[in-house]
């Protein structure tokens, strides 16, 4: 009996606007790092269907949050477990410094983007088309920005000798860094040189500005990310 071969599937991604969803951004970029094919399925936030949507059997193992990624029968959710489960699949020098103490580091400052920064994230919303001069930043938002600032810092200068990124080469922090960019050219956000020449060269990949070009083409507006000042 001839044996027949099983077809393999591309893996599907799930995500937000690329104009504001910054999780999104970053399964995307970890996507795009992996190296593997895969469907990108964008799904409006907020919008007339955006409840229904996330009531589907796609969306239920996340209770509805992006990203969201499928790989066969394999579902994956949120951004750190997404770009971990696709070091597994591809190696995971393709994400992470190979260096002990770089690669410590990076994971560190990785955890942190993931868990920490609640009071930039809410009065900076990401919004990549826009170009404001914030007037009213919090002081722990000012605390935030400092800190960020202080660990690009130290990471470039401790082991960013081999490139314009975090650790030299484009990893793991920059994928998780990139909405941070983004945010500071948003709002107007002053930093040093150093800082200057790495979010210019987080805007300037080539998958940033495949990201970019396609938020400033999609059409959907959500009225309470537009509104900060």
């Amino acid at each position: 009996m001839q044996r027949v071969a099983k077809v393999e599937q591309r893996m599907k991604l799930i995500i937000g606007n690329k104009n504001y969803s910054s999780w999104s951004l970053r399964g995307w970029l970890a996507a795009k790092q992996s190296g593997l094919s895969f469907e990108e399925i964008t799904v409006p936030m907020l919008g007339e269907h955006w409840e229904n949507r996330k009531q589907s059997d796609d969306f239920q193992p996340s209770s509805g949050k992006v990203p969201i990624l499928w790989d066969d029968e394999n579902v994956i959710w949120d951004s750190l477990a997404i770009l971990e489960y696709l070091a597994d699949k591809v190696g995971r020098d393709r994400f992470w410094p190979k260096d002990d103490a770089a690669r410590g580091m990076a994971r560190s400052m990785v955890a942190e983007m993931h868990s920490s920064y609640a009071s930039l994230r809410s009065d900076m919303p990401m919004n990549v088309r826009r170009r404001i001069q914030l007037q009213n930043v919090s002081e722990q938002t000012r605390a935030d920005i400092v800190r960020i600032l202080g660990l690009w810092a130290e990471a470039r200068a401790r082991h960013g000798s081999a490139g314009p990124f975090l650790f030299g080469t484009f990893g793991a922090a920059d994928i998780f860094y990139a909405p941070i960019v983004s945010r500071f050219i948003t709002y107007g956000i002053g930093v040093p040189g150093f800082a200057q020449s790495y979010m210019q060269a987080v805007w300037e990949h080539a998958w940033m500005a495949e990201w970019i070009g396609a938020s400033e083409e999609e059409e959907w507006v959500i009225e309470q990310y537009e509104q900060v000042t």
